[in-house]
């Protein structure tokens, strides 16, 4: 079976590392929207790659997983694209 390639799009990467981190550290996407404060939709939004997140939000995520908000520019891990 042929591997997914990475996509391209940055908000998707984005999305795909943003839910690596979150499932990493054991949160749903409701108590993540709960702590930074943000919508669970939204959150949902841009997971998926179909939100434009602002740096803010950037910050308010990376503080409320506990990481650098670098650390959520990184490339997901080779994993990611096949996930939902």
């Amino acid at each position: 079976m042929p591997e997914k390639a990475m996509p391209t799009d940055p908000r998707v990467l984005f999305g795909l590392r943003l839910a690596e981190v979150r499932k990493a550290k054991g949160l749903s996407q409701e108590r993540l929207a709960l702590e930074s404060g943000l919508a669970r939709s939204y959150l949902g939004g841009v997971e998926r790659g179909q939100r434009n997140i602002a740096l803010l939000n950037i910050y308010r995520l990376a503080e409320a997983l506990g990481v650098r908000p670098t650390s959520l520019l990184e490339p997901p891990s080779a994993s990611s694209p096949g996930e939902p």
